[in-house]
């Protein structure tokens, strides 16, 4: 039993580690706490490791902000070619 014990310790240190982990992230997620954290880790993540996605990601978050072309206030729309 004695050689057991070492062994015995660890798994039950790394089950309720386990057990801790799984609890933190159910409640995480009821509470709707991980968005801006989680977004920040995984951002800097992509810029250390796949340079190009998180290129790209950069790319469509500056497509969803731009806004459309606005009319002109007398209802012509002008080309885009003159001012």
């Amino acid at each position: 039993m004695h050689a057991l014990s070492p062994y015995l310790t660890l798994f039950g240190f790394l089950a309720a580690a386990l057990g801790f982990f799984t609890w933190l992230a159910r409640r995480i997620q009821r509470r709707g706490t991980a968005g801006g954290g989680m977004s920040g880790a995984l951002a800097a993540y992509e810029e250390a490791f796949r340079a190009t996605s998180h290129a790209a990601h950069h790319e469509i978050r500056a497509q969803g902000e731009r806004r459309a072309p606005a009319d002109s206030p007398d209802g012509r729309r002008r080309p885009r070619g003159r001012a």
